[in-house]
């Protein structure tokens, strides 16, 4: 039965360092940008929108589904950004927890 314990007691050890890592993902910042900068998007690694960016010289009424096009953009490189940040975040605790062989955390 100790064996079970000791299961027990690392699946609550990894509980809690998972939420701990979620917590912290919320404290982490990336930036995508479009347009050669014209357009940038800062976003938490859980993917929270935190700001927009937009340069004045695309405020263009004739070029807005250009400005439209550049401010998808930017808003999907932060979010491959922020999924990158946060899959570093959880690689990072996954490597201190000793795991059985073939094991996966779900992420």
């Amino acid at each position: 039965m100790k064996d079970l314990n000791d299961i027990l007691g690392m699946a609550s050890r990894v509980q809690e360092e998972m939420q701990k890592a979620q917590a912290e993902l919320d404290n982490v910042e990336v930036e995508g940008v479009a347009g050669g900068g014209l357009v940038k998007v800062r976003a938490s690694a859980k993917g929270r929108i935190i700001g927009l960016t937009v340069d004045d010289s695309l405020i263009v009424p004739a070029d807005k589904g250009m400005m439209e096009d550049l401010i998808v953009a930017a808003f999907n490189d932060a979010r491959l950004k922020a999924d990158e940040a946060a899959s570093a975040q959880m690689s990072k605790m996954a490597s201190g927890i000793p795991l059985p062989p073939g094991f996966k955390l779900p992420f």
